[in-house]
């Protein structure tokens, strides 16, 4: 069975979002390489992309300008062609992104059973925890930044139950960013 990848940026403190939804600080250049990179290990084993609304209205398409570092760049044209997924109750996407609207688990079931590579859960924050309330997330990987926001949107909010995890391994990058790979232990 395909496995889910929750795969995200978070500030050392917790968040995914600063206090009125800023991410400049995951997306500062001197990190950009990092975030290329890492993002280039995942690319190779997905071919799926698991959005919530909003967070496809604001990257689901997202092209990157020549002002960003190639690596960057070039994980943008790789996640361009994946398979994409919305999650919504509010807003049907036409084209080639496929929404889906209700019954998450049965639906995710059957993707998870259709063949092909892992899953990439993109986010955001409300369908990242209904995925781990769930039980559908398979694998953790987080890029830890070195920065403390204080207040914002916390990675882990609402969760229902204890997950356990089993530390796969750590990568870190000159700018300070480390990831964390870790996979769900099941019980």
């Amino acid at each position: 069975m395909r496995k889910i990848i929750l795969d995200l940026a978070v500030s050392l403190d917790g968040f995914i979002e600063g206090p009125d939804g800023e991410i400049d600080w995951s997306t500062a250049s001197d990190h950009d390489d990092a975030a290329g990179d890492f993002l280039g290990d995942l690319l190779d084993d997905i071919d799926t992309v698991f959005y919530g609304r909003k967070s496809y209205d604001l990257w689901g398409e997202f092209v990157p300008g020549d002002d960003f570092p190639e690596g960057v760049r070039k994980a943008y044209e790789k996640i361009h062609t994946k398979k994409k997924i919305v999650f919504s109750t509010s807003k049907k996407y036409d084209g080639n992104v496929i929404t889906i609207g209700s019954n998450i688990g049965e639906r995710v079931d059957d993707i998870r059973r259709q063949p092909g590579k892992n899953i990439w859960l993109f986010g955001g924050g409300s369908l990242i925890t209904t995925f781990i309330n769930l039980g559908l997330v398979d694998m953790y990987r987080l890029g830890v930044y070195p920065v403390i926001l204080g207040e914002g949107k916390p990675l882990f909010k609402d969760i229902s139950t204890r997950v356990n995890l089993n530390l796969l391994g750590t990568k870190s990058s000159a700018s300070g960013v480390i990831l964390l790979k870790y996979e769900r232990v099941l019980s």
